[in-house]
This record gives C-alpha cells, sequence and structure tokens, in this order.
C-alpha cells in the first residue's frame, strides 16, 4: 500500500561522489533526534555519464554547454532514482517532505571561493513533484568556510556520546573525519585521498571499477620512495579545517611521480598505504587515540585498508557504523536527507569548527515542488 499523506519528517537524500560511480538514494525519517533510514537504493551511471563527467574536472572546450548538458542528465538519473527508492518503500512522492540533492562535483576551489556540483534542481523538482533542496556548499563558502566537509555535523548529532571518544571515518572518494570528544565541540576535516587513486589506478590497469577487498594491493609491494613522494604534497601539513578534491589528488599528478619500472600492483600497494597512512596520522596528530573509530563509505569494504588502520592505529575498537545501526554504505545519503530537513525548518546545517566558516549557517536553495 502506498503512503499518500505528506509527511513534514520524510526526507529523501541523493549522493553522487567523487566515485564518480552511481547515486546513492535513501528514505529517511527525521521526526527524531537520531534520524532513522527507511528504504535505499542505488543507480549506477552509465559508462559515458562517468567519461563526461570526469572530463569537466579540469578546464577544456565547451564546457558551460557540456556542464549545462550533464547537468540535465543528472537530474534525469536522481528522478529516475527517486521513483526506484519511492517504488521499493511504497511511499509515494506526494508524501516526501523534500529531497537533498547533493549534486555531482566537478570542481571544488573553496580557496578561489566556489565549489561546483552539477546539477539542474529546478528540472528535478519538476520531474519528481518534490520539493529539491541544493547547493549546499555555496553558503558556507560564503561565509569564509571551505564547503566540506559538511556531514561532521550529522555525524555529531547521530553518533555522539558523552562518555566516549569516538572518531567517524567517512572513506568515500575522499576520506573524511569527524572528531567527538566528551565536553569538547565537534570538528572535523578531510584526511586525503581515500578511494579516488585506488580506483582511477585499479581501473587504468585492469579494467575493473574498484579493488575488491584490496587483494590486488596485498599482490604488491610498498614502494618506500613513492609513498614519501605522494605524502610531500602541501595538503597533508595543512592545518584543519581543510578540504580537497579531484583538484590535489587525482592520477595526473600521480603519473607524474611513477617510473617506468613499477609494477602496477607495487603502486597500487603504495597508494592503499597513502590512503591509511594519511588517515592514522590526521587522527594521531590532530585527534588523538579515540576509545572508537567508527567508519562508513565503500573503504569500510576494503578489508586490506581496515586492516592496515587496526595495525597503525591502536584504538580499542575499529568497526563499521553498522555497530551503531548506521548501514555504512547510507550515511553520506542520509547526511544529505539530514541537511535538506534542516533547511526546510530554517535551521543551520554546517559546523564551522569543521568547514573554517564564520559561523552557523542554514545551506542550500530550496525549489518548491
Amino acid at each position: 500500500m502506498t503512503e499518500t499523506t505528506k509527511n513534514p519528517s520524510l526526507v529523501i537524500g541523493l549522493m553522487s561522489g567523487t566515485s564518480l560511480d552511481g547515486v546513492d538514494a535513501v528514505l529517511v525519517d527525521c521526526s527524531s533526534s537520531v534520524p532513522r533510514l527507511l528504504a535505499s537504493a542505488w543507480l549506477p551511471y552509465p559508462p559515458l555519464l562517468r567519461t563526461q563527467a570526469a572530463r569537466l574536472q579540469a578546464s577544456g572546450a565547451d564546457e558551460l554547454n557540456l556542464a549545462a548538458r550533464l547537468a540535465n542528465e543528472l537530474a534525469q538519473k536522481y528522478a529516475e532514482a527517486t521513483q526506484q527508492l519511492l517504488g521499493m518503500a511504497g511511499v509515494s512522492p506526494q508524501a516526501v517532505a523534500a529531497i537533498g540533492c547533493h549534486g555531482q562535483t566537478v570542481r571544488h576551489r573553496p580557496e578561489a571561493g566556489y565549489s561546483i556540483q552539477l546539477n539542474n534542481p529546478a528540472l528535478l523538482a519538476e520531474l519528481t513533484g518534490i520539493t529539491v533542496v541544493a547547493d549546499f556548499r555555496s553558503r558556507d563558502i560564503a561565509a569564509g568556510g571551505q564547503g566540506a566537509p559538511l556531514v561532521p555535523a550529522f555525524h555529531a548529532a547521530v553518533f555522539g556520546d558523552p562518555g566516549l571518544h569516538r572518531i567517524i571515518l567517512n572513506i568515500g572518494g575522499m576520506a573524511n573525519l569527524t572528531d567527538l570528544q566528551p565536553r569538547r565541540p565537534p570538528r572535523g576535516f578531510d584526511c586525503g585521498p581515500g578511494n579516488v587513486l585506488l580506483d582511477a589506478w585499479m581501473e587504468r590497469n585492469t579494467g575493473k571499477r574498484y579493488d575488491a577487498d584490496g587483494c590486488w594491493a596485498t599482490r604488491g609491494y610498498v614502494q618506500p620512495a613513492l609513498l614519501e613522494q605522494l605524502l610531500a604534497h602541501p595538503f597533508f601539513q595543512q592545518e584543519p579545517p581543510r578540504s580537497c578534491g579531484r583538484d590535489e589528488f587525482n592520477l595526473a599528478w600521480l603519473t607524474s611521480y611513477l617510473e617506468a619500472a613499477l609494477r602496477p600492483e607495487d603502486v597500487q600497494a603504495t597508494l592503499l598505504e597513502l590512503t591509511a597512512s594519511s588517515i592514522a596520522e590526521a587522527i594521531t596528530h590532530w585527534c588523538g587515540i579515540p576509545d572508537e573509530l567508527l567508519v562508513c563509505g565503500g573503504g569500510v569494504h576494503n578489508l586490506a585498508l581496515m586492516e592496515r588502520l587496526r595495525v597503525l592505529l591502536p584504538v580499542r575498537r575499529i568497526a563499521s557504523t553498522d555497530f551503531l545501526g548506521q548501514p555504512p554504505d547510507w550515511v553520506e545519503a542520509s547526511a544529505f536527507a539530514w541537511l535538506a530537513w534542516r533547511t526546510v525548518h530554517r535551521l543551520p546545517g554546517n559546523l564551522p569548527a569543521a568547514t573554517g566558516a564564520r559561523g552557523p549557517r542554514i545551506l542550500g536553495a530550496i525549489y518548491p515542488a
């Protein structure tokens, strides 16, 4: 039976991250202090869309036209993911208060005053008949912040514990963390590359989209000289608040350090160590060793990466966010559902300690149904 009466607490979150793999869609009930996941769906990107989005990571000919056309295509995919999600949940569009749609990041340049997430939220509202909240990052940047990371405010609301020092680690295309310490304000920042280089190098050399369980990386050997060069990137020396994206960490940057004699699997092993060691260093240096490290995002499925984190960090418990009833694959999409709910209710969504903004701000632009 399909639910048709509008529920002001039912919100959809749509997230398509730097991995360029597809759209995560969730239906969330925000009626209580801890949002509750009701349903989830995933829609893969077709190869051409992925290619076009990757192309727009750098300046090129006719990019304004290409960006506008891709934004329209993305809106179609977001609408398709929404319809798939609602069908699975047995909920009608009329019952949903809003869609929080992050859009597809193609540039993240907060130092230049902008971050671009491709989307056509007006078209998405037309296609779904649901109010859309989009463009979450611009207001934080306008207030002097970096527009990222935005999920720490959600992490604080969902995972905070007054008796535990807990860190929430999201390993998506990039890796970011939220530091939740008792009697201290929550904060968060980006650690560096998460899966972005691992996935790109895997696809270039094997044709596979990702390194399942980190198996290919375990066949190689870490190259200390290469790792030292990669860790010399200025980002790793920056003091939080800080954020990063494909603008800093991409295949062109990686290949500028590669020698012809290196085996591809040795490069993969080194990239896995880059992700693990930069996360461990960020935690150790800026947060201190927590009681618990809870991991979400696609990186939680990389068994080799998780094992390296356990070796590098003497934490009592390193586990998936499933430990607290939050499925790790859907945490980020749920965060944007929650952020949309806050926008609709005129509540701030950023965490200035994470983004560096001058203060709390109501995020996003609203496109009524």
